[in-house]
């Protein structure tokens, strides 16, 4: 079966239960995403790198925001792990995903970044509370410009600003988490299902949930039928 454009999201700090649900998908998805919460466990770290020399293409969900050096010096510290992805904020601005840029042309030119817009738990209401007048659909589309700008690889956004983003730049690699077979919401408030994601133009799926809770094997099977 060809392997389908999915990240597992592995949100866990048990490295038992996430090689549990690694063995159960590998062989039907695209790679898996790992956050702060596995990658600060205790041989959280070492575990990755163990599953990156299985051939296990590897998403470091971290989310860099900081001072540019910062960033760049985080980036660098990160080529023993060596992921395929990794994630910075957008709104850290021109200068830090320049410098996150310059580390990865440095220490992996295979890897690519990611630029996270806004986060699927947020709605307008609360851009308006944090202090911003536009609404989310156009402050991704200037987070993306500003990105471009930077070379940046990729975007991190809900299925809904799909189409922003890609009026932005052909060539963006458009990463989607909020992907529910159902219409729960949950704590992400800007969802889609999986085949319309992709049909609007979302280049990787990001499932976390959907496969993770209880019985992994069985639950991509679910998903993979929700493609056809």
């Amino acid at each position: 079966m060809k392997k389908q454009p999915i990240f597992v999201a592995v949100d866990t700090n048990n490295i038992k239960r996430a090689t549990q649900i690694i063995n159960a998908t590998n062989k039907y998805i695209y790679g898996v995403k790992f956050g702060l919460e596995f990658f600060c466990s205790k041989g959280g770290r070492d575990a990755i790198k163990k599953f990156k020399n299985k051939n296990i293409k590897i998403f470091l969900d971290l989310k860099l925001k900081d001072i540019p050096n910062t960033v760049y010096k985080a980036i660098k510290s990160l080529k023993d792990v060596n992921p395929d992805y990794l994630t910075i904020h957008a709104s850290g601005g021109l200068e830090m995903m320049r410098a996150a840029k310059k580390a990865q042309s440095e220490t992996n030119k295979k890897l690519k970044i990611l630029a996270v817009t806004i986060l699927t738990s947020l709605t307008n209401k609360d851009l308006k509370q944090l202090g911003s007048s536009t609404s989310i659909e156009t402050q991704v589309q200037k987070l993306a410009q500003t990105a471009k700008l930077a070379n940046i690889h990729g975007i991190v956004c809900s299925a809904h600003e799909i189409k922003k983003v890609r009026k932005v730049s052909k060539s963006f690699e458009i990463v989607v988490p909020g992907i529910r077979l159902t219409n729960k919401v949950q704590d992400q408030r800007r969802v889609m299902s999986p085949k319309q994601a992709l049909k609007l133009g979302a280049t990787h799926l990001v499932i976390g949930r959907e496969i993770t809770k209880g019985n992994p094997q069985a639950n991509i099977k679910k998903v993979l039928n929700a493609l056809i």
